[in-house]
């Protein structure tokens, strides 16, 4: 398969795997997850229904990894932010904006996921809500770090923090529009200074 067009047609050889990804995305966000067949993800993608299952049991997996991708994305860069040698205020504006960022550079994965997790088996459902929960855990340390030491305001809830800047970026896929007039640096530096200016005390 390594000369065949991907799914937009555009040419470029993918490995099958990233390939099928590529397709099954575009078609969840044009047409939905639950209206999407397999058979129309190898069609498109250019592959058999073999190839399809011997990198994703399912199209449930499919789903699974559009999302998990991302999210992985996402947890190594807080993991980088949270671990960076500066002051607890830096590290948690950069992983504030980051989030911003990268959820718009993937907001096809974003929308589809928020739209069609409830389509997820539990057992998917269940590991998915680990991993976000793992994400959300270590955003809310670098707060409460904040709070102990004075830098942070220590009367709001550090989980209601965390449910207030995450909010926000759960809603993008409401209304960003890349030919807005707001790139996503924009958006990420505005969100994280609303964020940074909620917890000073």
């Amino acid at each position: 398969m390594a000369g065949t067009k991907d799914g937009n047609g555009n040419g470029a050889a993918k490995p099958v795997a990233q390939r099928l990804l590529a397709t099954a995305t575009r078609l969840f966000a044009e047409q939905g997850y639950d209206r999407t067949s397999v058979q129309e993800i190898v069609d498109a993608a250019g592959v058999t229904k073999g190839a399809l299952y011997h990198y994703f049991g399912s199209k449930d997996d499919l789903l699974h990894e559009v999302y998990g991708r991302v999210l992985r994305l996402q947890q190594e860069r807080l993991d980088h932010f949270a671990d960076a040698d500066a002051p607890v205020e830096q590290r948690l504006r950069d992983a504030a904006a980051d989030v911003v960022v990268t959820t718009i550079e993937n907001l096809d994965d974003t929308k589809i996921f928020f739209r069609s997790m409830h389509q997820l088996s539990p057992e998917k459902d269940k590991q998915v809500r680990a991993e976000r929960r793992r994400y959300h855990e270590r955003f809310r340390a670098l707060i409460e770090e904040g709070q102990r030491t004075g830098v942070f305001a220590a009367d709001i809830p550090a989980d209601l923090v965390v449910d207030y800047h995450f909010g926000s970026v759960h809603h993008l896929g409401t209304w960003y529009r890349e030919n807005g007039p707001l790139s996503p640096q924009q958006v990420a530096d505005q969100l994280a200074d609303l964020l940074l200016r909620a917890l000073r005390p």
